[in-house]
């Protein structure tokens, strides 16, 4: 089969023809029709310092995806064959204290697909049963191979509450703009981006944005001013990974604010710890799903209206995969979408 495979410790990916997967008892065999490009992905196209560290190499890459179930193992039940799925994306070790308690999204030795074990950039995946989501009729398969950065704009916009509250979202990549979507569904009464791209700033607008601020030309302080958010920012939701702007953010925050902080700073990053405390902000750190509960409510939002449609920019045949990732590299885009088929 073909499949993307980080075949070399230097800048780039590669196509190349691999065996096909045999599944396990416990397992299902997918047939992938559609893969996304995450952030996470470029990271490793770029051969960053994070991935050098992380990456074994050679490795098929990538975890975003929809397909077909093809292949159903002997101790699987509830999955058929014909069944449109995703999967959840981390691996859980079932026998840790979060895992025995039912909080697998805790678990302390959880594993990515596509950075720690074997991805899903490949025209068939074996995958763990119980990391099968089955889709509902009315998600479409573009929207389906988008379903994990999905929920991590699930997780990060709905562990507060937005009804109501005067909401600051620093960072207007393709989370962020989900997570504008979210918090406008929510009834959010403010809801202002920051980014210092204006291509993103202009789809985080179309996303729901009421206000957009390029901290590149006009500082946060300033934009706030002018609409008149005099207390502070009631909700803070970072998805930049900028220490800049995660500064920014506390500034801005009211007493008492509440900050979901998905963005990954880098190590060392300094923020003023006084506005924390003498402020009262309580900070939560977001990292992935929180289990099936949050994949849940990302089919739930989608019946109930939600458009994540526009977030979705480019869509390429696998074999001009290259172009989709230099455009992410870039900033020039949304999200990417690889047809297998």
């Amino acid at each position: 089969m073909k499949a993307l495979v980080k075949a070399k410790g230097e800048e780039g990916l590669w196509l190349q023809e691999v065996p096909e997967p045999k599944i396990k008892p416990h397992e299902v065999l997918v047939k992938i029709k559609k893969s996304a490009i995450c952030g996470t992905d470029v990271h490793i196209y770029k051969w960053d310092e994070w991935a050098k560290k992380t990456i074994p190499v050679p490795m098929i890459v990538g975890h975003e995806f929809m397909g077909e179930i093809i292949e159903v193992g002997e101790s699987v039940q509830g999955l058929s064959p014909g069944d449109r799925v995703c999967a959840e994306g981390h691996l859980t070790c079932g026998q840790c204290i979060s895992c025995k308690t039912g909080k697998r999204y805790l678990c302390t030795s959880r594993k990515g697909i596509g950075v720690n074990t074997t991805g899903t950039f490949a025209e068939y995946a074996a995958l763990p049963a119980e990391n099968i989501f089955k889709l509902p009729s009315f998600v479409s398969d573009d929207v389906a191979s988008i379903f994990d950065p999905f929920g991590n704009a699930v997780h990060t916009a709905l562990t507060f509450n937005l009804t109501a509250e005067d909401v600051l979202i620093t960072g207007a990549g393709p989370i962020g703009c989900m997570v504008t979507a979210i918090a406008k569904m929510a009834g959010a009464r403010h809801i202002i981006v920051t980014d210092i791209n204006e291509g993103r700033l202009q789809l985080a607008k179309q996303m729901g944005a009421t206000h957009t601020v390029d901290v590149s030309k006009t500082s946060l302080q300033e934009a706030v001013k002018t609409l008149g958010i005099s207390t502070g920012f009631t909700v803070g939701l970072e998805m930049s990974g900028s220490p800049v702007a995660f500064n920014d953010m506390l500034k801005a925050m009211r007493h008492g604010g509440q900050i979901a902080l998905l963005g990954i700073l880098p190590p060392g990053t300094v923020i003023d710890w006084d506005l924390v405390i003498f402020k009262l902000l309580a900070i939560k750190g977001i990292y992935g799903r929180e289990g099936f509960s949050t994949w849940f409510q990302m089919t739930n939002l989608l019946e109930s209206g939600l458009n994540i449609d526009p977030v979705i920019t480019h869509r390429f045949p696998i074999e001009e995969f290259d172009h989709g990732f230099r455009l992410m590299k870039d900033g020039k885009s949304g999200k990417v979408i690889l047809n297998w088929e």
